[in-house]
Formats: structure tokens, C-alpha cells, sequence
């Protein structure tokens, strides 16, 4: 994946990430997944005064994504963390078990998972090297 379509996604994660809801949590997320056809669907998690009722950034994207009919997904990009934090403590977002697994069940293996702080300070992974014995097809 050349780096301009990288620096592409993880901005428009960082932008989605500025509508999350996280009053409980503060530690904001934003997702962009990106289709073969070239389509972006962004997400950002939604908390829930009850936890378990709250969707992660990433589960949102892939949500969106197949609501609309799409699939052939090459790539997510993943941006989150605290406004208030320093970069210390604004490690990598990786996606938690339950994202990994979901998208598992709706992308291969050699998903390009990018996890970022910013255009020039990102990380990439293959979701098979995020979740190595998945459940399911891969």
C-alpha cells in the first residue's frame, strides 16, 4: 500500500475520531476502512453509560460499510486516544478482541491494519498477525 493512500486513511480517521462519544472514558477513537473499489467508511466508537452497550470506532466502519453493500475491504486505519494525554501515554490504538474477531468475519487475513498518532507515526499489521488463531474464515 503506497504511502499516500496510508496518510489518506489515517487522516480521515483522526477527523472521525473528533465525533466520538466518550464521556465516560475520554479516550476518543476514529476508524477509516477502506474498500476495493477505492470507498472510505469511517467510524468512531459510541459509549454507553452501560459499557457493554457501546460500539468501538471500528466495528462502527465495518457496520457502515456492510449496511451499504460493500466488501472487498483492503485496509483500516485506527487513531485513539485521550485529548488530554501526552504521547506517552497515546500508545498505538490496536483494535480491541471483539473488532479483531469482526473483522475477521468480514476481511482476509492480509487486512493492512494501520494504527496511528498522526500521518508520519503509525505502525502496520496484517489482521492475521492481530489475531492468529481467529474463530471463523480466516
Amino acid at each position: 500500500m503506497d504511502e499516500k493512500t496510508i496518510s489518506s486513511l489515517i487522516e480521515q480517521a483522526l477527523s472521525a475520531r473528533k465525533n466520538s462519544y466518550a464521556p465516560y472514558s475520554h479516550f476518543k477513537v476514529g476508524a477509516a476502512l477502506l474498500d476495493s473499489k477505492g470507498n472510505v467508511y469511517t467510524g468512531v466508537n459510541v459509549e454507553n453509560v452501560s459499557y457493554p452497550a457501546g460500539i468501538c470506532a471500528e466495528r462502527t466502519a465495518i457496520s457502515k460499510a456492510i449496511s451499504e453493500g460493500a466488501s472487498g475491504f483492503t485496509a483500516i486505519a485506527v487513531a485513539g486516544g485521550s485529548d488530554s494525554c501526552t504521547d506517552s501515554v497515546n500508545s498505538y490504538c490496536t483494535p480491541c478482541g471483539f473488532c479483531r474477531q469482526v473483522l475477521c468475519e468480514h476481511c482476509s487475513g492480509d487486512l493492512i491494519v494501520i494504527i496511528a498518532r498522526s500521518p508520519s507515526d503509525y505502525r502496520t499489521y496484517t489482521l492475521s498477525e492481530l489475531l492468529p488463531c481467529a474463530f471463523g474464515i480466516i
